[in-house]
């Protein structure tokens, strides 16, 4: 064999061995400088995408997705941002075109509309008049009951309409108003709604009852009735008829339960071709901020928990604090404390609590006179533990006690190689995650190529050790330093 030859196959073998066992994880650039690393993780159980989020530094929610040839139903949870979705949802449109969004428990999130009826079981139902109808019969509630002025301007209008069904998704984004969560939307959804929702057995007997009156002879009604009946009248447009013929509500009063798929922006349903987009009747206008298309902006709106608020990576912890860790003595003498503020420190990975009207230190073992305490989370030692701001406890801290797991981060990773189990390559394509089978690293290098072209042995062992003991014993590599690292190296 000639010596190229020799070296095409010492370079096919090396290419064999690193493939076996690759030196790092694949590294996914940020979109741009501005945005944070890259989180795209694949989960078949919703809980574990959920679980994964709350220990994410990162801003991240979770998706659902369908995939055409798996069963009716079954599903599939992505967790990723915003930013990082809509930049493969308009590339992959095949892997990501059943995409729904997941309204996790207690999500801060806008009000929202599932609404549809059957087209042809409600053949004189005008779909567009019943929607602008209840748009503003909607947005007089939010002022009648929270003070919010609002208009169709605000509320986004969706449709996925086909021949047999009128299908709409209402998206409201209220200038500087949201819900606790998407099960107080419900109640304020079914307490509007609460006169229509009466079956038809009531209505027959309020008419009934107003008969028998009239016949004992009262001639007129109370306020009362009045104002029912007006109601009743105002939103008899939402009464509609299934395909059955059986009768049904305009809005769909199902879409408020905890951790709910809604179906995105542009998606359809699996087996199904109409995906949602901006209704003709639209007149919600979604402002395109600075690198963000009109598109983009329309998306970003269409998001019911994409809410502006600041409880990142604390929330968890701030709940965690406010109950469990305070049972350290916390209810002493009948005085109880409570959370005065936090500060989260990135660098250290340190969450601060300024505990008020709680004065016990484990240094001094009493309260202390004037001088409160603070309690430390250390999120990569995964403890926590006492401090105080008296002077004479300055150095101290208190003995370290765990974090639950559920919110630790080595805990969610131990998870990782079970619950990973798809995996999107580049092209876009969803597949089960087949973990290879390492194989033992064999001798590559042949022996007559000198030191100085190849390497030897030692030296290729030497270096995947001081490899992996850099990534075991530091943190991720910024893309400032891997800049560095190419042009000096081009430089050479």
């Amino acid at each position: 064999m000639s010596k190229w030859g020799e070296r095409v196959k010492k370079v096919e073998q090396l290419a064999q061995s690193f493939t076996s066992n690759p030196l790092t994880t694949t590294y996914k650039p940020r979109l741009w400088p501005c945005q944070p690393s890259s989180v795209w993780k694949l989960f078949p159980r919703q809980s574990t995408a959920i679980s994964f989020t709350k220990s994410c530094k990162e801003d991240v929610h979770v998706f659902a997705l369908e995939k055409e040839e798996t069963s009716l139903g079954q599903r599939i949870y992505l967790v990723t941002s915003y930013t990082e979705l809509w930049h493969y949802y308009r590339t992959y449109k095949q892997s990501l075109m059943h995409c729904y969004e997941v309204i996790p428990e207690g999500a801060v999130c806008k009000l929202y509309f599932d609404l549809e009826f059957h087209r042809l079981s409600n053949s004189g139902a005008d779909g567009k008049t019943m929607v602008s109808s209840l748009i503003e019969y909607v947005c007089g509630k939010l002022k009648e009951i929270y003070g919010i002025e609002c208009s169709g301007k605000d509320v986004l209008n969706l449709d996925s309409s086909t021949e047999d069904k009128f299908s709409r998704h209402l998206i409201f984004n209220l200038p500087n108003a949201a819900f606790k969560d998407n099960i107080h939307v419900g109640r304020f959804i079914h307490a509007i709604l609460q006169q229509v929702q009466s079956s038809q057995k009531v209505a027959s007997a309020l008419d009934s009852s107003a008969e028998n009156t009239e016949s004992a002879g009262e001639m007129t009604e109370s306020p009362q009735t009045k104002r029912r009946k007006h109601e009743e009248t105002d939103l008899s447009f939402l009464r509609v008829k299934n395909k059955d013929g059986q009768d049904s509500l305009f809005v769909d009063l199902g879409v408020y339960t905890r951790n709910r798929n809604f179906r995105l922006y542009k998606s359809s349903k699996v087996g199904k071709n109409a995906a949602f987009t901006v209704a003709d009747d639209n007149k919600f206008s979604a402002k395109a901020g600075k690198g963000i298309s009109r598109e983009e902006s329309i998306f970003l709106a269409s998001l019911v928990c994409n809410v502006r608020i600041f409880f990142f990576v604390a929330i968890s912890i701030l709940f965690y604090v406010s109950t469990s860790v305070f049972q350290y003595n916390l209810f002493f003498d009948g005085i109880q404390g409570s959370i005065r503020r936090w500060n989260y420190f990135a660098a250290e990975q340190l969450l601060v609590y300024d505990i008020a009207k709680y004065r016990w230190c484990e240094n001094v073992a009493r309260f202390h006179k004037s001088n409160n305490i603070m309690i430390v989370v250390d999120l990569k030692d995964e403890v926590w533990y006492q401090k105080c701001h008296d002077p004479d406890c300055r150095n101290f801290r208190s003995s370290s006690y765990p974090l639950p797991q559920e919110i630790c981060v080595s805990y969610i990773m131990t998870l990782d190689e079970e619950d990973q189990a798809y995996l999107m390559d580049d092209a876009g394509n969803i597949e089960l995650s087949q973990a290879p089978h390492r194989t033992s690293q064999t001798t590559v290098c042949p022996t007559e190529e000198s030191a100085d072209k190849w390497g030897t042995d030692q030296d290729d062992q030497d270096y995947l050790e001081s490899l992996d003991d850099f990534e075991q014993n530091s943190r991720e590599i910024s893309d400032d330093l891997l800049l560095i690292c190419m042009a000096d190296f081009d430089s050479r």
